[in-house]
């Protein structure tokens, strides 16, 4: 199997939390280090025993505790923003890797709560400290279901609840999502600068050409003078 392949079926093991505790900036990345076996399987607090197991059925090695230095298997969280002391700075949705935060500049913002993967990234740069974390209720464990012919899949139903198996699919259409967004502005960016440039470049050159006219033209009336 082929590294991308691998890292893809890493991928859709992980719980698309996209908090980068595991010391990588989202659940693609971390997964595509695993294949690459510059990452051990043991990093991802969100997933916990059940993912490692997951990981290790499917990399064929032995399983291992939660790495420490990560943090903790944390409850299931989400993030709630005080409205009352919100100052719509929009700190919190730049931050937020599934855009599961609405609000405009200036304006109130609020969590999608539905959408929350519960990373916490919103909480540093909030300048007001309005972002708290509530608790919410844990998916129920998995249960025997059909062996579906996928064996990802079969992974994922044997050591994910269903609820868990949709959450991590949304997260991770969402992050993709963000991430396609997020490119098409910098290449949108970029193209009007290149623009601004080109523009610049051709003024210049019209600068140029019109001070060597007047120049020319100058040279030429003082011979004309008697």
């Amino acid at each position: 199997m082929s590294l991308k392949a691998t890292a893809e079926n890493i991928d859709r093991l992980l719980p698309q939390t996209q908090c980068e505790r595991c010391g990588y900036e989202g659940c693609r990345p971390y997964a595509e280090a695993i294949a690459a076996n510059t990452a051990d399987i043991n990093r991802c607090p969100p997933g916990g025993e059940e993912i490692i197991a997951a990981l290790a059925e499917l990399l064929d090695v032995p399983a291992k505790p939660l790495d420490p230095e990560c943090g903790e298997h944390p409850a299931p969280i989400v993030a709630l923003i005080d409205e009352e002391t919100c100052i719509g700075c929009t700190r919190c949705i730049q931050a937020c890797p599934v855009d599961a935060i609405v609000g405009a500049a200036k304006l109130m913002h609020t969590v999608i709560a539905a959408e929350c993967t519960g990373c916490e990234l919103c909480l540093p740069p909030c300048p007001v400290d309005c972002i708290d974390l509530v608790s919410v209720q844990r998916p129920a464990p998995a249960t025997a279901e059909p062996e579906p012919d996928d064996t990802i899949e079969a992974l994922r139903r044997r050591h994910l609840a269903a609820a868990e198996r949709r959450a991590a699919d949304q997260a991770r259409q969402r992050f993709n999502a963000r991430e396609a967004r997020l490119d098409a502005e910098r290449n949108a960016r970029d193209s009007r600068r290149r623009a601004r440039q080109a523009a610049q470049a051709d003024a210049n050159r019209q600068s140029e050409i019109e001070a060597m006219v007047a120049a020319v033209r100058a040279r030429r009336a003082g011979r004309q003078q008697p």
